[in-house]
């Protein structure tokens, strides 16, 4: 079994620090098509309901659209951010000045193989590292609602 491989069936998340920025990656091999998975990720009214990371998220997850996303991390900040790419059922860009999240799907013989990764950074990302949270466990559970959810659709359908 590959590195790969093996990260991908372990649903757990890593994280990489530099001087100015911090990358937190997690891939999961989840039990669905990709277009249930997509599903999910761009319906923003519904977001909230599966997804107990996210808070609420509003505005529409479509290019060029702008979306307001409140995480349980810190559900009293209101994070705007601009959906940058989208390739359905196979790429969803969004992010801000500061940073972005990349969600990947790719269809696998066991299903279809998640991977969210976010880079946080920039010239000044030194001075306020330290009280931006860990990613890691918000990343897990993000990756196991999302799993759960998606693999349930999948068996009523």
């Amino acid at each position: 079994m590959s590195t790969l491989s093996a990260m991908a069936q372990s649903g757990k998340a890593s994280t990489v620090k530099k001087t100015f920025s911090r990358t937190t990656t997690i891939n999961q091999t989840i039990n669905a098509g990709p277009s249930i998975i997509w599903a999910l990720l761009t319906n923003a009214t519904d977001f909230s309901r599966w997804n107990s990371t996210v808070v609420s998220i509003d505005g529409e997850i479509k290019k060029g659209e702008k979306i307001k996303l409140k995480s349980t991390l810190d559900p009293n900040r209101t994070f705007k951010l601009k959906v940058k790419e989208i390739i359905p059922e196979q790429k969803l860009v969004w992010g801000d000045a500061m940073g972005k999240r990349v969600y990947t799907l790719r269809k696998t013989p066991e299903g279809t193989l998640f991977t969210m990764t976010e880079k946080i950074g920039g010239f000044m990302f030194p001075l306020f590292a330290n009280k931006i949270p860990p990613f890691d466990e918000s990343f897990e559970q993000f990756t196991t609602d999302l799993k759960n959810e998606a693999e349930t659709i999948s068996k009523t359908k």
